[in-house]
């Protein structure tokens, strides 16, 4: 490792298997790209509150879903934040790194989002339509999501959970974005499919969706994902918006593509280090 390169510990969980995606090997890769400018060693999210002092920033990848490891996330982020440690992304999140509240706010000022609700005396604000999402409000990963029917509502264990439609779309796409610039789009042409992606090449309307809740978003130096769908109408509607360690689908873009992104991750690394300079 070069004395004059900053030192990044790139936290990642190797071993994590997720439905559809290989998160091993796109940190691998990146993290392989990145040692281009930085020197890098990369870790378990386990490991991370230990070893952060020794490094300049600390960048939170495909490290799997915090619920299994609440605790030991919470302490992390509440660490960093005591010792002046820089984490990428910044912790100031407002979207999935702060759990799902968001939906609940944006929908309630009547953004573009499937309708949420968690109360049940708020359920008549939902549309009615024969069955519902009903998912953890820490969730991740589809972990705990499960397809509740109107008349099973009322049993559903409100206050930790919410409740969505169960919405007809015909297609997700994914937007994804280094600090509030967008970089490339990819959506899943089968409902049924998430995971199966192709380019997907935004229009001007669309882009505007997506900008307005990267802008939203309390993160100047990081990496966002926002999730939508398209109604049978042509409307899209907000999924998702992944502040913590969203997956990039990497291997799916052309060499321009990628290129470009790191270019971007690299200057973004650069910036957050340059604007937090002791």
């Amino acid at each position: 490792m070069a004395a004059s390169q900053p030192r990044v510990l790139y936290v990642t969980d190797l071993a994590y298997q997720a439905r559809g995606r290989r998160y091993c090997d796109e940190d691998i890769q990146l993290s392989a790209r990145l040692r281009e400018d930085f020197g890098i060693a990369l870790c378990h999210p386990l490991d991370a509150a230990a070893l952060m002092d020794a490094f300049d920033v600390v960048m939170v990848r495909n490290s799997g879903p915090v619920l299994h490891y609440q605790a030991q996330y919470d302490a992390f982020r509440e660490q960093a934040a005591a010792r002046g440690v820089r984490v990428y992304n910044q912790l100031s999140g407002k979207g999935d790194m702060a759990g799902k509240q968001y939906l609940l706010d944006l929908f309630a000022a009547g953004l573009p989002v499937i309708p949420t609700v968690d109360r049940p005396q708020d359920l008549d604000r939902l549309p009615v339509v024969a069955e519902y999402v009903v998912k953890p409000r820490l969730g991740a990963d589809s972990i705990g999501l499960e397809f509740v029917p109107r008349d099973r509502l009322a049993a559903v264990g409100y206050g930790d959970v919410l409740v969505q439609p169960r919405v007809d779309f015909r297609y997700e796409v994914s937007f994804y974005f280094v600090d509030r610039a967008f970089q490339y789009a990819l959506y899943a042409p089968r409902p049924d499919r998430r995971w199966l992606l192709e380019p997907y090449a935004p229009s001007p309307a669309d882009l505007d969706f997506a900008q307005r809740f990267v802008d939203w978003n309390d993160i100047d130096h990081g990496i966002q994902r926002v999730d939508a769908c398209r109604t049978p109408e042509g409307e899209l509607l907000l999924v998702e918006l992944e502040d913590l360690n969203p997956y990039l689908s990497l291997d799916l873009l052309d060499d321009a593509a990628r290129d470009s992104f790191v270019t971007s991750l690299k200057a973004s690394l650069h910036g957050l280090l340059a604007a937090t300079a002791h």
